[in-house]
């Protein structure tokens, strides 16, 4: 079992900036892959971003791209999403989702231990 907390949301103007952190307990993230994931009021939940812990790799939803950045602390076994240039369209409850790595990480139905969500909230 992994247990994941999120921390880090809050209010910003638009322009602004935030950083999301996702922190696991249970067991580490060494062996498993971390996707970002949003909803907003009345949508379905969004792919944000993903990186396999042991590759790297990592991926971003076009919305995003040149805006956001995934990172990690190996020795904090947490991960953060470091959001620039925020936009009215942001605003959404953010979640921290990690799995087994594996095919289509951006489809939010692969994952299996999810954190509880933080809310994000751009003002224009």
């Amino acid at each position: 079992q992994v247990q994941l907390v999120e921390s880090g949301g809050g209010l910003v103007q638009a322009g602004g900036s935030l950083r999301l952190s996702c922190a696991a307990s249970g067991r580490t993230f060494s062996n498993y892959a971390v996707g970002w994931f949003r909803q907003a009021p009345g949508k379905e939940r969004e792919f944000v971003a993903s990186q396999s812990w042991n590759t790297g790799f990592t991926r971003y939803a076009d919305s995003v791209k040149g805006r956001f950045i995934f990172s990690k602390d190996n020795a904090k076994n947490a991960v953060y999403l470091q959001m620039d240039s925020l936009k009215s369209e942001d605003t959404a409850v953010y979640y921290c989702a990690a799995r087994l790595p594996g095919r289509f990480m951006y489809v939010s139905g692969n994952y299996d231990y999810w954190g509880q969500g933080t809310q994000v909230t751009v003002s224009s």
